[in-house]
């Protein structure tokens, strides 16, 4: 799973990354700690448009009911999300790159959760592959756009950290992955893959990241393991 990541990059930097032709969202706060319900960046189709947005993180489904049920909704498997209802519409035809400049992940050990901090080994901003959605408020009208990140198999690196991971879409896939048109499940399906260890890095941290207030450039200082000797 993927429920914690950064994103501290300014709007421009992003769109010119993921080739948006336009920005239609305010400058966020950056964030150390990006936790699920916050405002992200994230690149798709608008009417033919790439163009960066923000998006409300926990995919909201259209005939939802309540915007309470995007707390949950953070991650969608791969496997999965182009059956479920939660997902499928969106799987379908609204397709996002959610950039990450890095994430989080818990590994278990005898002694409690070890976070790890996950990012690509050249430093640039991993594209994690999302779904969004459109859903208006019954009683206020208040239009949201949400997102959801995708999960799936993890590589060498990850795999003893964690048994999910987010489903990184490499370059020469964006076109086809944010393209709306593509309606076709297996060959959408097709394009998620597991993405090389070689291309990312990891390091373990201080568990200062597991409390979501905690949002400095220090959460990403590696924490000093003990030696094996001692």
């Amino acid at each position: 799973m993927c429920g914690r990541f950064v994103q501290v990059e300014k709007p421009e930097f992003y769109a010119e990354h993921f080739g948006a032709e336009f920005i239609r969202t305010e400058t966020l706060r950056e964030s150390y700690n990006v936790a699920p319900t916050s405002l992200v960046y994230a690149v798709a189709d608008h009417e033919g448009e790439r163009t960066l947005t923000s998006l409300r993180w926990g995919l909201i489904p259209s005939w939802a009911k309540e915007k309470k049920i995007g707390a949950r909704t953070f991650n969608a498997r791969s496997e999965t999300a182009a059956d479920k209802p939660m997902f499928r519409s969106s799987f379908a035809k609204r397709r996002c790159i959610i950039p990450l400049d890095g994430f989080f992940e818990w590994e278990r050990r005898e002694k409690g959760k070890l976070p790890h901090y996950i990012f690509g080994a050249d430093k640039r901003p991993l594209p994690a592959a999302g779904l969004w959605s459109i859903w208006n408020d019954p009683d206020t009208d208040e239009r949201i756009l949400s997102c959801t990140i995708l999960t799936g198999t993890p590589n060498r690196l990850l795999e003893k950290i964690h048994d999910r991971m987010p489903v990184i879409m490499p370059r020469d896939r964006w076109d086809a992955w944010l393209d709306p048109s593509l309606d076709d499940r297996e060959a959408i399906k097709a394009l998620m893959g597991v993405y090389p260890a070689e291309l990312m890095a990891e390091y373990p941290i201080s568990t200062l990241v597991n409390k979501v207030q905690n949002n400095t450039v220090d959460l990403l200082r590696p924490l000093e393991m003990p030696s094996s000797g001692s």
